[in-house]
């Protein structure tokens, strides 16, 4: 009985696995620090600086511009170089960036435009980060472990959203915002240090001569990772959805702080425990995509992720109260946490299976720059329709995009994908043929955000 039971008890699958173990403490620690942020950032501009509904959205803009501007050139380099350098210089850097708030309020002259720049060179270090982060995952761990791998990334991912917010929104009111971002550079300290701790050594990276080599050939290296996506069937689909999902809730997260915090006059504590009940969500589906997937299969996982998008519909239709309008909004931000992972757990699986190593940093920034470069556009439009209408009417335009973002997913080949397709070294086009044979910097999330 005893040594049954000891048997359980022992790690299993990449638990037993020293390094993605390191990956996954990593990402655990800057998630649950990020969730400050998340909720501090808005609340110092709207709270400690006054800012308008617009200078609000337009530092949004300024925190994803990154993901349109230097994505394609940075999958490049992280194809190019080792991943894990990549990982740790883009934790340190935002260690830093984000610790220069809470010195700036210490010494009085924190202004709107710090936390413009903060933003922005914080959101290149995450471009940087997120690609080589997403690239590095296949090279640690095998092909038939990224789906358990992902899970795990993303039950982290809940865990610190889970207790997060609430703690955030504590520390906010107890510390006051521009404090409590130092906690998210700490733990974005602590995180660099144990991606630091990782010895295995990637594979097939390019010596130095051949990235001297090379280094005249970003156009051809960049046309490459384009055909790659736009070439593929499922990718092609995929950003899509994920393009349409992320644009119309950045409309509606562009302003839903403002909208809740002066509409309907939510307290930050408030905030914080709502986002964290929901994220309750986030781990029912980091802990059951695996199995949902597995027993719907790859394809209708996807689809019945990105159609939970529709409980967005509940945000404008709340009433016009915190009291009130708290139960809406935690059932649509459970809701659609649920179906973020569910969606963001089976798509990533599929993306990394079926993409060649040497191309996994192109295929990523490729994506991200279709996915997360939509994201400034809808953020600006946000910002303008709540100052040239009214801030309901622009949460009822992202919600209603939202709700639709699945169309695209019905139309194309995903549907039919029961299993994931085989190796990706197959081209694109022969991919389609034997599919058959294959058998929101707010709160409201995003289906790419891993």
């Amino acid at each position: 009985m005893t040594s049954r039971l000891l048997h359980r008890l022992r790690p299993s699958g990449l638990l037993r696995h020293g390094d993605f173990v390191k990956l996954w403490s990593a990402q655990t620690i800057s998630q649950f620090g990020s969730q400050v942020t998340g909720l501090a950032l808005p609340l110092v501009a709207v709270i400690t600086l006054d800012v308008s509904a617009f200078e609000v959205s337009a530092l949004i803009v300024v925190e994803t511009a990154p993901f349109l501007l230097i994505s394609l050139p940075a999958g490049v380099w992280v194809d190019r170089l080792q991943r894990r350098p990549i990982l740790i210089f883009g934790d340190l850097g935002r260690a830093a960036l984000l610790a220069t708030i809470p010195v700036a309020y210490f010494l009085d002259v924190l202004t709107i435009w710090q936390l413009y720049a903060v933003g922005f060179f914080v959101g290149v270090c995450t471009v940087f980060f997120d690609v080589a982060y997403q690239s590095y995952l296949p090279s640690l761990v095998e092909r038939e472990q990224l789906v358990e791998g992902n899970s795990k990334l993303e039950v982290s991912r809940s865990g610190a959203q889970l207790g997060g917010p609430a703690i955030a929104g504590v520390l906010i009111e107890a510390l006051r915002a521009p404090y409590a971002i130092l906690v998210d550079a700490i733990s974005f300290l602590v995180s660099g240090l144990f991606v630091v701790g990782i010895r295995k050594r990637e594979e097939n990276v390019p010596t130095r001569a051949e990235r001297r080599a090379a280094k005249g050939s970003m156009r051809t290296d960049l046309g490459e990772g384009l055909r790659w996506v736009l070439g593929n069937p499922y990718l092609r689909t995929i950003a899509a959805c994920t393009a349409t999902f992320n644009f119309f809730s950045s409309l509606m997260g562009a302003i839903l702080i403002v909208y809740l915090v002066r509409v309907l006059e939510f307290s930050p504590s408030m905030l914080g425990l709502m986002f964290a009940l929901a994220n309750v969500g986030y781990l029912a589906g980091a802990l059951t995509s695996n199995r949902v997937s597995a027993k719907l299969g790859i394809g209708p996982a996807i689809i019945t992720g990105a159609a939970f998008g529709v409980a967005a519909l509940l945000i404008p239709l709340a009433p016009q109260d915190a009291r009130g309008a708290f139960p809406y909004l935690l059932a649509a931000e459970t809701v659609m946490m649920y179906g973020v992972v569910l969606y963001n757990v089976t798509q990533l699986s599929m993306r990394q299976a079926i993409t060649p190593e040497r191309l996994q940093g192109r295929m990523n920034s490729v994506m991200r720059f279709i996915v997360w470069g939509v994201m400034p556009l809808g953020t600006l439009l946000g910002g303008a329709v709540a100052t040239g209408v009214d801030l309901r009417a622009a949460i009822w335009i992202g919600a209603i995009g939202v709700s639709l973002a699945w169309v695209p997913l019905v139309i194309g080949p995903i549907w039919s994908l029961r299993e994931i397709p085989g190796t990706g070294d197959e081209p694109p086009q022969r991919l389609a043929q034997t599919e058959g044979e294959a058998l929101f910097p707010g709160p409201i999330p995003q289906p790419e955000e891993s």
